[in-house]
Formats: structure tokens, C-alpha cells, sequence
């Protein structure tokens, strides 16, 4: 396996941890949104992913893609563009599973989560840490 193969590979699972722990603040604020304060599933979903976001990117900037670019606020900004596509994918996905499949709402949440984190990795692997 080549260095580049294993780096690569490396940074996938990196953003995949970042990724457990952005899920679960999600989750988190999903669940209080929507259960506790009876919020609506895409205003609650909407919220838990773009808190969730904002704290992945620290965490992906710093520990996954180890970037020192000084310009912080048009990566961040890169980073939420490709979060914003995502957002829109994951509620496409939650409504084709829950709403028009049927499938229960968190189990619907968590396959979206799943196929949206390929597009967000990919997203800011090529764009937002291109350099990194």
C-alpha cells in the first residue's frame, strides 16, 4: 500500500471518529428538539446537523486534515457550503425513508447520517482541506 493510499485512508477514519461524535450531538439535539420541545422533525434534524457541523469542522480542521491555513473564516465558510448540500441530502433521505417508506424516524436519521458522511468527506477532501 502506498503512503498516499494510507494516508488517505487515515484521514477517512479520522473523519469517521469526528463523525460518531458529531452524530451524537446531532442526535442530541434532534431528540430535545423534536421529543422535549415538540419542534418539527426537519426544524429539530436542521438544527442538530448544523450545530453538529460547526463543531466538525474544528475537530476535522485541527485533528483530521491537521490544517494551519490562516484564512479560518472562508474554510469555515467552504466547510458549511458542503455542510448545506449535505443538509439537504440528509432531509431528502430522513423523507424518502420516514415519510414515504415508512421506516421509523431515528433509524431513518442514522442511514441518512450514513450516506450523507461520504458526501461530506469527499466534499471537503477535495474542496474546503484540498491543500492539506
Amino acid at each position: 500500500m502506498s503512503f498516499l493510499n494510507q494516508a488517505f485512508i487515515w484521514k477517512f477514519f479520522k473523519f469517521g471518529v469526528v463523525g460518531v461524535s458529531g452524530t451524537a450531538l446531532d442526535f442530541s439535539i434532534t431528540f430535545v428538539g423534536k421529543e422535549i420541545f415538540k419542534w418539527n422533525k426537519y426544524v429539530a434534524n436542521s438544527l442538530g446537523f448544523l450545530v453538529a457541523s460547526s463543531s466538525n469542522f474544528l475537530l476535522n480542521r485541527w485533528w483530521t486534515f491537521g490544517s494551519g491555513d490562516p484564512n479560518l473564516v472562508e474554510q469555515y465558510l467552504k466547510f458549511m457550503m458542503i455542510s448545506l448540500v449535505g443538509l439537504a441530502l440528509n432531509n431528502l433521505f430522513l423523507y424518502i425513508f420516514n415519510d414515504r417508506m415508512k421506516y421509523s424516524f431515528y433509524p431513518s436519521k442514522a442511514a441518512a447520517v450514513l450516506i450523507v458522511m461520504l458526501w461530506n468527506f469527499f466534499g471537503n477532501y477535495i474542496y474546503t482541506f484540498a491543500s492539506q
